[in-house]
């Protein structure tokens, strides 16, 4: 018998031992593929906060601006550049011919004239004299000098020709192509060209988004959840409501874009692809997802501070909005910010509400038309230009940026309100 014993208990610790193992591999499994997806994005990414400049002389000649003497800010404003920036970049090869002069041109943005004219604009005294100006290269010579662009493959496999690559290894030997901070990947909207690309407009949308989502959702989700719990009846027509609820919370996003697209667009008439359209359409979706969370929140309330405020003579609004509303608040708040994080990285039903549209203006209010970063990382994957796959990655990176510090900002309210309750 005690033998009989002896083997049960071994089976037991060996299945515990068993039990254990696997958890430990699970723990190991998940972190593994965490840290292999963290370093893809990193090791893909981090190249697009670096710029790459060709450092160009440029002689600020009147007579090809057109510019009279003593010519005033207006005046230098509304010169021509075109002719003064082609110039400079023929003068990199002065054996050119029509052909390479306009392979020239296209080793810099065709943002160039306006940086010469920025140039100018800071320092008018450069009128007749010459100047090295720092230019925005292509975002193929870019990802040359990054190392991430094949330089073995046939000359008509790449973008880059050979004469490019031999003017541009003449500028690299004299010193005259420099790597940078890429200021205008934050400050820039979007882009068709790469090296211009930034996330400025995206990232604005998704600001305006969220905080049109956030004044919607939360007041209307903890009204509820609080009527639900602390003063409705429960009867067949509360416990429909429940159920509903916790049916919403498990619609696929697409389905709430198909809501804002066919009521909000189409009924209400508000302007298409704007943050104040996708934040309603994520307020709707973000709102079972709260009121679940805020619910759970005041049951864990103890009764006895419902019961010990009442007997001390306190209404039920007030023991409900003294007591026990500020008690849950810390666990509405942590559901509130998961949601708001859920909200963020939704892409479906911002798509379905035009948000998905080109837009390369930085918006300044909800009506103005703009993207989303989960959008934008949408747009940008769908290119085929190289100088695009980094600026996913880097977007990518932008974005758990931002979901981080949503979180820690939620993890520093919380502690805030636990302690304010533990003094009280």
């Amino acid at each position: 018998m005690n033998k009989n014993k002896e083997q049960l208990l071994n089976k037991r610790y060996k299945a515990e031992q068993r039990f254990r193992l696997y958890g430990q591999s699970a723990i190991f499994m998940a972190l593994l593929f965490l840290t292999i997806f963290i370093f893809k994005i990193f090791s893909t990414g981090y190249s697009a906060f670096q710029k790459t400049w060709l450092i160009v002389p440029v002689t600020f000649d009147p007579e090809l601006m057109m510019l009279e003497q003593n010519p005033s800010k207006e005046d230098i404003q509304d010169a021509d550049y075109y002719d003064i920036a082609l110039k400079s970049m023929a003068d990199l090869d002065l054996n050119a011919n029509e052909d390479q002069e306009n392979e020239l041109k296209r080793m810099v943005s065709y943002f160039f004239e306006k940086e010469i004219k920025n140039e100018l604009l800071n320092d008018p005294n450069l009128i007749g004299k010459t100047k090295e100006v720092y230019l925005t290269a292509s975002d193929d010579l870019d990802q040359v000098f990054k190392g991430n662009y094949p330089r073995d493959l046939p000359e008509d496999q790449r973008r880059v020709s050979d004469y490019q690559l031999k003017i541009f290894d003449q500028l690299v030997v004299n010193g005259k192509v420099e790597s940078k901070f890429n200021i205008s990947f934050f400050t820039n909207a979007d882009s068709r060209e790469a090296e211009l690309a930034g996330i400025a407009s995206s990232f604005m949308g998704s600001i305006f988004s969220i905080l049109v989502c956030l004044m919607i959702a939360f007041p209307v989700a903890v009204l509820a959840a609080i009527y639900l719990e602390e003063f409705a009846p429960k009867n067949r027509f509360t416990d429909f409501i429940e159920v509903n609820i916790n049916n919403l919370a498990a619609v696929p996003s697409i389905v709430f874009g198909l809501l804002g697209l066919g009521v909000l667009l189409a009924i209400f008439q508000l302007p298409r692809s704007t943050p104040l359209v996708g934040g309603i359409t994520l307020s709707l979706m973000t709102l079972p997802t709260i009121i679940i969370a805020a619910r759970a929140s005041l049951k864990a309330v103890p009764p006895s501070i419902r019961e010990a405020a009442l007997a001390m003579g306190a209404s039920r609004m007030q023991t409900t909005m003294h007591h026990t509303v500020p008690l849950s608040m810390p666990g509405t708040l942590s559901g509130t910010i998961i949601g708001l994080a859920q909200a963020l990285g939704e892409t479906a039903p911002l798509i379905l509400i035009g948000m998905v549209a080109f837009v390369n203006t930085i918006p300044g209010s909800p009506m103005d038309p703009a993207a989303s970063l989960p959008v934008q990382i949408y747009i940008w994957a769908e290119s085929a230009e190289r100088g695009f796959v980094e600026k996913v990655s880097a977007c990518i990176m932008v974005l758990l940026g931002f979901l981080i510090t949503m979180n820690l900002f939620a993890q520093i309210i919380r502690h805030k309100f636990e302690k304010k309750m533990e003094l009280k």
